[in-house]
């Protein structure tokens, strides 16, 4: 079996003979965030974060991300935070591409390795820390949690991509898979966040449309990605966000997997705005 590898930035500034020509794309219904434009002009600092930065991939904003927000984390050895979240009920993953480090929530203590996948629920306390003595590289998504009267917050869950087998999807021989921490039928979940594996030469079929919100990271591989009305190739590193709606297939390239992790929300009505004339 393939063993799972991770694309994780390291930073730095290009030369001052780079050309400026990329693959940077920001529209109405998508957005291409290529790998190259991860420099180290372009992280911001959070407070109560000792030693750490952050490359903020998404945000809620008027014409882009609406229901999440998405860092990439570098936590360098003895960095870490004791508050790391100050705005109530929001909900987070942790994935860890590169490196290690120690979570608490609750008080209860957990190691993570790459691969490790945490799901902290809205309110816990937790903490996190580099006790390594390299730089400790993750993958955070927040969004607010949506309440639901008769339903319960799910609790807390430390788990590794490496220690769940992919599900595939029907009909595919197995060249389209995807890696679920959670229970799809667990109403209790309002995002899930999971791996997508495509082999090489694997295809998304059809355009799908629908009213997930999307957040894709590539942590392995190459393809071709159809984003709205466009074709664009995207490799490890690249994040792509996808605005509710908008259509997207892909082809996988080689010579080895596809994969990217996956953001998306569900299991909720969505949210209607006040009623003229009440």
């Amino acid at each position: 079996m393939h063993p799972p590898r991770y694309h994780a930035p390291q930073g730095g500034l290009p030369p001052q003979t780079q050309l400026l020509t990329d693959r940077a794309v920001f529209t109405e219904a998508y957005a291409v965030i290529p790998k190259g434009t991860f420099s180290d002009i372009v992280t911001s600092l959070l407070p109560f974060w000792d030693k750490a930065r952050f490359w903020v991939i998404a945000r809620p904003l008027s014409g882009f991300a609406e229901t999440f927000s998405q860092y990439i984390a570098e936590v360098q050895p003895g960095g870490g935070s004791d508050r790391p979240e100050t705005e109530p009920g929001t909900e987070a993953v942790l994935f860890v591409v590169e490196g290690a480090l120690h979570l608490t929530i609750e008080g209860k203590a957990h190691d993570m390795a790459e691969g490790g996948y945490a799901y902290i629920p809205p309110g816990a306390a937790w903490t996190l820390r580099n006790h390594g003595d390299t730089a400790v590289r993750f993958h955070w998504l927040r969004k607010r949690y949506q309440w639901v009267d008769g339903l319960d917050a799910p609790e807390p869950l430390i788990l590794n991509e490496r220690d769940i087998a992919p599900t595939p999807m029907p009909d595919t021989n197995g060249v389209w898979a995807t890696t679920r921490f959670v229970d799809p039928e667990d109403l209790r979940h309002d995002m899930h966040v999971t791996i997508v594996t495509l082999q090489p030469g694997g295809v998304i079929p059809f355009a799908e449309t629908h009213v997930m919100e999307h957040g894709l990271y590539v942590l392995e591989g190459k393809a071709v990605y159809r984003l709205n009305q466009d074709w664009v190739e995207v490799e490890a590193g690249d994040f792509m966000w996808l605005r509710a709606f908008c259509p997207q297939a892909c082809y996988a390239g080689g010579p080895g997997p596809f994969r990217y992790l996956l953001y998306k929300d569900v299991n909720r009505h969505m949210a209607l705005g006040p009623v003229s004339g009440a």
